[in-house]
């Protein structure tokens, strides 16, 4: 079972990122391997109690589309998705970003169709969950019932966060915000966050961070001078980060108020 006990472990060895820096390493890894643990748990659970219906599907597929009637809760095995949605005048916009053990769909409880598109940015497999015998099954088994709520309660989370970000951060900051975000959701599901493809252009980016391509393109030249992260050979989306707290430190810089002139 999803365990909330992560956020606090992570929260309550804050401090020893600057007095202890190995210290720290440790204390996040951890943390890591136990969310690791968890969605697999999860997932294994939802496996014995609801064999989900399973869907293979790749880069560019819709898992459902806005407007559809709303019946089945999705939860991600593997891949990375986003929830699109369109403006009044047809404007898309990428409002959030799903990986491994991420559940899809709560959107369409409320008015029983779904307000955003779901698409794949990858090849993955998605689990597809019905709603009312989930809601059964939490009957039955109450661990269900915690899984549940966890994850509705992470995704409001997540969005405040976003919704921080793009309003309170400069440009640069966003996008090494962005870049940790990333890294920290490969770590948390067991994969490595030393070097991260991107599946988004630098357009998505953007778009899902409130900024222009070029203003993207920018910061991340910007953070590659810095040395806090670095461009792979082989393409501009594949991108080496040897230091994931340096993207936070990098953060807190740019939030660093500029030094009086006497």
């Amino acid at each position: 079972m999803l365990n909330t006990a992560v956020q606090s472990a992570v929260l309550n060895h804050r401090h020893a990122v600057t007095a202890h820096p190995s210290a720290a390493f440790c204390a996040d890894n951890d943390a890591d391997q136990r969310a690791s643990r968890n969605i697999a748990d999860t997932l294994k659970l939802l496996d014995n109690v609801l064999a989900p219906q399973r869907r293979v599907v790749h880069a560019g597929d819709l898992i459902y589309r806005a407007g559809e009637r709303f019946a089945n809760l999705c939860i991600l095995n593997s891949g990375f998705f986003k929830i699109v949605t369109l403006s009044t005048d047809g404007r898309e916009q990428v409002v959030s970003l799903k990986f491994r053990g991420d559940w899809l769909g709560f959107d369409g409880i409320a008015s029983g169709a779904f307000s955003c598109d779901a698409v794949a940015m990858d090849t993955g497999d998605v689990w597809m969950i019905r709603y009312d015998k989930l809601l059964a099954a939490c009957v039955a088994c109450p661990a269900l019932l915690t899984i549940l709520h966890e994850a509705m309660s992470r995704e409001i989370a997540r969005d405040r966060d976003s919704l921080m970000s793009v309003c309170t951060l400069p440009a640069d900051a966003r996008v090494a915000e962005f870049l940790r975000y990333w890294a920290d959701s490969l770590s948390k599901r067991g994969l490595r966050s030393d070097q991260i493809t991107l599946r988004m252009t630098r357009a998505e980016i953007g778009n899902y961070l409130g900024m222009t391509l070029e203003t993207v393109s920018r910061a991340l030249s910007k953070l590659a001078r810095d040395k806090v992260i670095a461009f792979a050979e082989k393409g501009r989306r594949d991108i080496r980060i040897s230091n994931v707290g340096a993207l936070g430190a990098f953060v807190q810089r740019c939030l660093a108020p500029a030094p009086v002139l006497q």
